[in-house]
């Protein structure tokens, strides 16, 4: 059974997360999405090409925007790549689903039923429309829950994952709340920008990059140490900072550029910002 978790909006804190992307309508989320009607909310992986910048002026901005799209939908695959063995008998929770681009992606691949939750009303409107629209309303489906409590049913899930939303709540509790969804043995994986413990502090980029986005970035040991008191074991840990930058260097040149793409690329290639992946099993 699934129950109903109340309230949603529990602190001025999410009553302000939640305020900020009802009212976001950034192009760089919107016009990426207008590619293909994929619309994601976090950013992309692996080299761009070249080619784009060059060519026609006037189709100059089409050519990028096509390619940040391409490349932002190649971070969901990698995602998808580490959720483990997935079956259509199963079930996916996609945590802070955004618009809801990863949750279409899973469904296609697996053929599964999948599950997005935000605290945004706006964003699950939308996403539930854009599931409507691709006829996988039946299998996709997005709630206005909170993640740290969705009223979703224990041990139902297959797979859950956190795709660079883990930065607006407490980590110890979104970890007890996914260990208690997941099914024995299940797979969790989690995309996120975490700062860098060795340096000591956050840096000046790292604070930039929390006051654009209203957010607060976790230093990356406190992922592991939630994970170990939740009954969450690493599988895979993947650095994909390296992979990362060509996005932002493309975006940077970009007409969608909102100034933060300059703190990003200063916080990655000094060292006080990582971009990782984390895989890990229920036990």
């Amino acid at each position: 059974m699934t129950t109903a978790p109340a309230p949603v909006l529990r602190t001025a804190y999410q009553k302000s997360v939640a305020e900020y992307w009802n009212n976001e309508k950034d192009p760089v989320n919107l016009r990426l999405g207008d590619v293909d009607g994929l619309y994601h909310h976090h950013y992309g992986l692996g080299d761009y090409d070249p080619a784009v910048l060059e060519g026609p002026a006037a189709t100059r901005d089409a050519r990028v925007i096509a390619e940040l799209h391409r490349l932002e939908s190649a971070q969901a695959d990698v995602l998808l790549d580490h959720l483990g063995p997935v079956s259509p008998e199963h079930r996916l929770l996609d945590a802070g689903c955004g618009r809801g681009g990863t949750s279409i992606m899973a469904n296609a691949r697996f053929g599964c039923q999948v599950d997005g939750v935000s605290i945004s009303r706006a964003q699950v409107d939308f996403a539930n429309g854009q599931a409507r629209k691709r006829g996988v309303d039946d299998r996709v489906r997005y709630h206005f829950r909170n993640m740290l409590d969705t009223g979703l049913p224990t041990a139902a899930f297959q797979a859950v994952w956190n795709n660079e939303s883990t930065m607006y709540v407490d980590l110890h509790e979104l970890f007890a709340e996914h260990a208690r969804q997941l099914a024995f043995g299940g797979r969790y994986t989690v995309i996120t920008g975490c700062s860098n413990d060795v340096t000591g502090g956050r840096s000046k980029a790292v604070s930039r990059i929390d006051e654009h986005y209203t957010c607060n970035i976790h230093p990356r040991s406190h992922y592991f140490k939630a994970m170990a008191a939740n009954g969450l074991v690493p599988m895979n840990v993947v650095d994909l900072t390296p992979a990362a930058i060509p996005y932002w260097e493309l975006r940077a040149q970009s007409s969608l550029a909102t100034g933060v793409e300059d703190p990003f690329l200063t916080a990655y290639k000094e060292g006080s910002f990582h971009y990782l992946l984390i895989a890990a099993d229920r036990i």
